[in-house]
């Protein structure tokens, strides 16, 4: 096993900044995984752990080594890539043996390892097949194959599952974190699914423009946000967002917004009290937000239906505030909701966060970092 660290690494290709400052720990038999947005710069840090680019700036030590110049194959690393990389003229057997004879491994103990995992990922009639009669799952699976028979320090994966349909990949997602779980080997994985991240990950690194935005456990980073990026972009549906300005009156914190009047819990009162009198965002997931009968009270604004989605047994209800705000709930798959009505939202504070102004504001409910 082995640890890897990442101290404020900067990647440049021809001068544009792929990555910028990154700094990331990853624990012996962790299992860390690394979200974001396409183009965010989560494959080429994986390809810096692997040794497959250099770091411009920084530095990156693997176990007591500064790896910055060690070459790949000396890494002692695995790497699954999205596109397989099998040999088409090689049989899955041969796939899954081609590393183990480059090292020169006994015969007996190539057959074992094989034998092995093609038992663990249930391809034990595959050995025999060339990658031109598999399907596309199944070869996934040979390229995890490949990767597990090494047994190495760290397994790295670049989104193996994207291609394949949604069954499939919730059943290698479940053989990953038994793999995991069995062998305990440091493991970095890049999504841009973040159902997958929080089903995998003990801990999630989330990055936007080349910065890691946010390192947590997937509870940390769901219900604790560190502005306004990671609780927009980390979460199954699109946090609602409403601006206003705090006010105080009689000790008593409030935001006024163009839509009406939320009262904020007094638990909050030592980190908004510096932002009396400026605008800040309210931030909502969907369970903050229920339906009402009727409106004009405290924490509840009048909206417009815009859409309607079925999710499952479920509705995602889409709504247009007067002055143009948009906020999602959901609702009953029954209910009796149709574009164009007018609906009574009543906003549940306990679940919502407070964020400065602009696409990056901090979390204000969250310590400041120095």
């Amino acid at each position: 096993m082995a640890r890897i660290q990442l101290e404020h690494v900067t990647k440049t290709y021809a001068g544009v900044r792929a990555i910028t400052d990154v700094s990331l720990d990853i624990a012996d038999g962790d299992l860390v995984v690394i979200v974001g947005p396409s183009g965010c710069g989560k494959t080429t840090t994986l390809r810096l752990i692997a040794g497959l680019e250099t770091p411009s700036e920084g530095t990156i030590r693997m176990g007591d080594r500064v790896a910055n110049d060690i070459p790949p194959q000396d890494r002692d690393v695995a790497m699954v890539f999205q596109n397989y990389g099998l040999y088409p003229h090689l049989t899955v057997y041969q796939n899954m043996a081609f590393a183990l004879r480059l090292r020169k491994y006994p015969k007996d103990l190539v057959e074992s390892r094989i034998r092995e995992a093609a038992a663990f990922l249930g391809m034990e009639e595959l050995l025999g097949r060339r990658p031109a009669a598999l399907s596309g799952g199944e070869r996934q699976r040979v390229a995890l194959g490949r990767a597990m028979v090494r047994t190495p320090s760290v397994f790295l994966f670049d989104e193996p599952l994207s291609n394949l349909d949604p069954q499939l990949r919730a059943s290698l997602r479940g053989e990953l974190k038994s793999l995991h779980c069995r062998t305990r080997t440091t493991t970095v994985y890049v999504t841009h699914d973040q159902a997958e991240a929080v089903t995998l990950g003990n801990r999630i690194a989330v990055m936007y423009e080349g910065r890691v935005q946010q390192v947590g456990t997937p509870e940390e980073v769901l219900e604790r946000p560190t502005n306004r990026f990671v609780a927009g972009f980390f979460c199954s549906t699109p946090m609602s967002f409403l601006e206003g300005v705090v006010q105080c009156e009689h000790e008593t914190m409030r935001l006024v917004t163009k839509d009406g009047v939320i009262a904020l819990p007094d638990e909050w009162r030592d980190q908004l009290h510096v932002c009396k009198g400026k605008v800040v965002v309210l931030g909502m997931r969907q369970r903050a937000l229920s339906f009402v009968a009727c409106g004009g009270g405290i924490n509840t604004l009048e909206a417009t239906v815009d859409s309607l989605e079925r999710v499952g047994d479920r509705m995602d209800v889409c709504m247009i505030t007067p002055s143009g705000q948009r906020m999602l709930s959901n609702a009953e798959w029954r209910s009796a909701f149709c574009v164009g009505q007018k609906v009574t939202v009543h906003i549940d504070v306990s679940f919502a966060q407070i964020f400065e102004q602009g696409p990056f504001g901090r979390n204000i409910l969250l310590p400041r970092l120095p």
